[in-house]
């Protein structure tokens, strides 16, 4: 199983993921952050990666230390547990639907970190979770995991349908391209041989 945890710890966070590519969508989270946990047990469920996730993080001052820690060290685990990335599939995309809102998702697993982010909120807050997270969350996930990650809300009201139509893109997108192609064999999917 393709696997691997990473702990990390400042004067701000105190966080540990493990994850399990080739899970069936178990979640254990708890990051002090009720949206922030909705929002990665449904990543979870939907990549169907198995995931723990813990934080202890500076909430008295605001959520964005938790929310950003948490996605360097769900980058990390993906990255550290991909290994080499021989065999996998590597691209996917799809338009996420969710009620009203319609939000295109597409990866390249490529070792070359770069975030597009083009969704736009309605409301700054979510509850009590500011919606500008969203981005920072994707942001370091991106960076740290290794991955090419476009995602762009085409149209939508609510904000809430939003986060998690761009949350949910990432679980399907992620499950297809980390996924392992017969086809493929042992190889690396780069004409360089490696990524």
């Amino acid at each position: 199983m393709r696997s691997a945890s990473v702990s990390r710890r400042t004067n701000e966070t105190d966080v540990s993921v493990s994850v399990g590519l080739d899970g069936t969508g178990k979640a254990s989270i708890a990051t002090g952050v009720g949206f922030l946990d909705h929002m990665l047990e449904l990543l979870a469920r939907h990549a169907l990666v198995d995931l723990e996730v813990k934080v202890t993080g500076d909430l008295h001052v605001d959520f964005h230390h938790t929310t950003e820690d948490a996605g360097i060290a769900l980058g990390e685990a993906v990255r550290t547990a991909l290994g080499d990335k021989r065999g996998i599939v590597r691209y996917a995309s799809l338009d996420l639907p969710m009620d009203e809102t319609l939000t295109r998702v597409a990866i390249d697993v490529s070792g070359r970190p770069f975030l597009v982010f083009r969704s736009e909120f309605p409301t700054q807050k979510i509850g009590e979770f500011d919606t500008e997270l969203v981005r920072e969350f994707f942001q370091a996930f991106a960076m740290n995991a290794g991955i090419t990650l476009h995602i762009e809300t085409l149209y939508g009201a609510n904000s809430h349908h939003i986060a998690e139509s761009c949350f949910k893109g990432l679980a399907r997108v992620l499950r297809q391209a980390v996924s392992r192609d017969p086809r493929e064999g042992d190889r690396v999917p780069s004409t360089k041989g490696n990524l």
